[in-house]
């Protein structure tokens, strides 16, 4: 990787590997920047959209030009890195085995693409790390583990004498002002007296520390900001500082592959200069919890559900907090609910889910109070909760509200393998982040709800097997029905859709289009609908009645059709449903058109037009969700009727097939999609 680095001209990368079987990368070697830096990136789903996850996923090379192309691209890492670089992200393979992915950090904005040269660098690179990776990987390297990646040491320079080093240091001492050095991880490895003196530090107590540890008034977001935007776009930086109670510092920062230079002189007010911090920093930086904060917020608001919001939550707060371990729990009917954990072993935490909530359970105040628990030692949380057993193996523990809409709604326990003691300052930090967490919580649950319901109404109202019908529980669904002296009611729900989809379920879907659909090669035959009186349900005129409850209740969409294969004969009406589709045995097919009504759910007694029309032996007649047609920019009549003439080229008398040919049409494969085929015996 070294060599890459080199080869490149970047200065920093990170390594990721790729598990079998795996569906997240993790990070396993940085090289040119701190670990800290990183941290909320250690694991990378090949969901999320990342450059590397993009890469790998697609096997490509992503190439970001700079900051204005990477907010534009990727706003989650630029809101969180909104430094001038160039970022580079491709696989990592070995022969066609996928091992993992590559991110080069390269210094400035370049072309919008990589030079021929730079490309063949980056895939050669790749190469062979692919060859290292599946090799660790035969001998079972502890590299490729999940742990704490490793840090690839900068490069070496020249060694120097004794002599040397005595006349670098006086000659830096007789500049104006004073100087000092940082290293990759920003801890000071040099500084001048003078630079001691302009600071108010003994320079004994300040080499190996990082400034905003051992210099209070430096633990501004502004200093660290400062200092990171050095680090990744490897340009000069500049700020003013107030050192209490009335000295003005000017800094300058002149990073290169091996740390930063610093120059500091006395300076002038600025008006964007930080207050003065008149107490020591305790837990993490300011800086530092701003860079996580914002990670974690940009974080969960792309959760889907509430094991998103778990394994969000894992990834960021466990490396950038410094914490081992991790359980989010919930009350559910006076019961205790562990919705996820992370460090924890499941044996452990397994034996809490479910149990009756009470006051001898650690933390359960934190539950119904929302107020936030901090135990330094097990001392104390035995005091609070005197049956509790010291079986996790922790040294202290945050048992931290998650509130959301004002009221608790479940608990963050974050345990640390040392002591801490939980200064006011981190506390206060802590229980912000949970906060983020619980608002992220709250949605993940409505989510989790609403998919919950739209598989339940489709599941529950797919027709029941019956004799002479098949009936699969898959998606897509296939039935055949045989001959006469059967009737059957038949429904299919659409889940609920946001409000902006059901537009094109309120107009008449449809029209005239060419007998092969988008082949355009003759008019449908549509007959005019013939109410014969022959079927109970539904009949014209109909009021079909809604389910009707106090209170929020669901809207969907859903169309109804009575089968009377005795008369060879069906009745439709629809709910803002997606018109069926009848094929013919000849292959001819036609739309069932019918004028849509209310979504099911608006009103509580609606009056639904209805249709007659023939079901001829050897037809199959077909209903499916607006998944199945519906996408961006696409006209859904266009839709309908190409979907209309991929089930004339189709085989009836296998529906499976059928079926398979039809899911493979939609034109967005990750939408609630469902369909049902109905073939009509002899």
């Amino acid at each position: 990787m070294a060599a890459l680095l080199g080869d490149s001209g970047a200065f920093g990368g990170l390594l990721y590997v790729l598990p079998p079987g795996g569906d997240a990368l993790w990070l396993v070697m940085v090289a040119g920047i701190p670990q800290e830096f990183a941290a909320p990136w250690r694991r990378v789903a090949l969901t999320d959209p990342m450059p590397v996850a993009d890469a790998v996923h697609e096997r490509r090379l992503v190439w970001i030009a700079g900051q204005e192309d990477m907010t534009r691209r990727y706003p989650r890492p630029a809101l969180v890195l909104p430094y001038d670089f160039t970022l580079s992200a491709a696989p990592v393979a070995s022969g066609t085995a996928l091992q993992g992915g590559l991110v080069l950090l390269l210094p400035g904005e370049r072309p919008p693409q990589p030079s021929t040269q730079e490309r063949d660098i980056i895939e050669t690179g790749c190469r062979r790390l692919g060859t290292l990776l599946q090799q660790a990987a035969d001998r079972d390297d502890p590299l490729l583990s999940a742990g704490r990646p490793r840090t690839l040491p900068p490069p070496a320079g020249p060694a120097a004498s004794s002599a040397e080093e005595a006349a670098a240091s006086a000659f830096a001492d007789r500049l104006p002002g004073g100087s000092c050095g940082l290293d990759i991880n920003g801890r000071i490895t040099f500084i001048t007296r003078a630079g001691a003196d302009l600071v108010g530090a003994d320079r004994a107590d300040l080499v190996g520390s990082l400034p905003w540890e051992v210099l209070p008034w430096t633990d501004v977001p502004q200093v660290e900001d400062r200092y990171r935007a050095a680090l990744v776009s490897r340009r000069p930086q500049a700020f003013t500082v107030l050192r209490p109670p009335d000295v003005w510092l000017d800094f300058e920062l002149y990073p290169d592959a091996s740390g930063i230079s610093v120059r500091i002189a006395r300076g002038d007010p600025s008006g964007d200069a930080p207050p003065p911090r008149s107490v020591a920093a305790a837990g993490p930086s300011r800086a530092s919890v701003l860079y996580h904060l914002m990670h974690l917020a940009a974080t969960l608001t792309e959760a889907a559900g509430v094991q998103d919001v778990v394994e969000q939550t894992a990834d960021q707060l466990l490396p950038a907090l410094g914490a081992q371990g991790m359980v989010l729990m919930a009350a559910e009917d006076g019961r205790l609910r562990v919705l996820g954990h992370r460090g924890y072993r499941a044996r452990l935490v397994d034996r809490f889910d479910a149990v009756p909530l009470s006051s001898d359970i650690p933390g359960s105040k934190v539950l119904t109070t929302g107020v936030p628990d901090f135990f330094a030692d097990f001392a104390g949380l035995r005091r609070a909760y005197p049956l509790t057993v010291h079986e996790d193996g922790m040294a202290s523990w945050a048992f931290l509200p998650l509130i959301a809409s004002g009221r608790p709604i479940g608990s963050l326990l974050l345990a640390y393998s040392r002591p801490r003691l939980f200064p006011p300052a981190e506390r206060a930090v802590l229980t912000s982040l949970a906060g983020l967490v619980g608002q992220a919580l709250d949605r993940a649950r409505l989510y989790d709800a609403k998919h919950r319901l739209a598989r339940r109404l489709q599941s529950d109202l797919l027709p029941r097997a019956a004799p002479g019908r098949r009936s699969e529980g898959r998606r897509p669904l296939s039935a055949r029905c045989p001959g006469p002296g059967h009737r059957r009611r038949l429904l299919r729900p659409d889940p609920p859709r946001r409000a902006h989809r059901r537009r094109h379920h309120r107009r008449r879907a449809g029209s005239q289009r060419g007998r092969r659909g988008a082949h355009g090669a003759g008019p449908h035959r549509r007959p005019r609908p013939r109410h014969r009186g022959r079927l109970p349900r539904p009949r014209a005129g109909r009021r079909q009645p809604s389910a009707h409850r106090p209170g929020p209740r669901p809207v969907t969409s859903c169309v109804y059709v009575h089968l009377d294969l005795a008369t060879h004969r069906a009745g439709l009406a629809t709910a803002g449903h997606p018109p069926p589709l009848l094929r013919h045995a000849d292959g001819r097919t036609e739309l069932i058109d019918v004028p849509p009504g209310l979504l099911l759910g608006i009103a509580p007694d609606v009056l639904y037009p209805t249709r007659e029309f023939p079901l001829p032996p050897g037809c199959v007649l077909a209903l499916y969700t607006d998944g199945l047609v519906e996408a961006p920019g696409v006209d859904l009549d266009d839709a309908t009727a190409a979907l209309a003439g991929l089930l004339e080229d189709t085989d009836p008398t296998d529906l499976d097939a059928m079926a398979d040919a039809l899911m493979r049409h939609a034109p967005s494969p990750d939408d609630d999609i469902a369909l049902l085929l109905i073939g009509i015996g002899e």
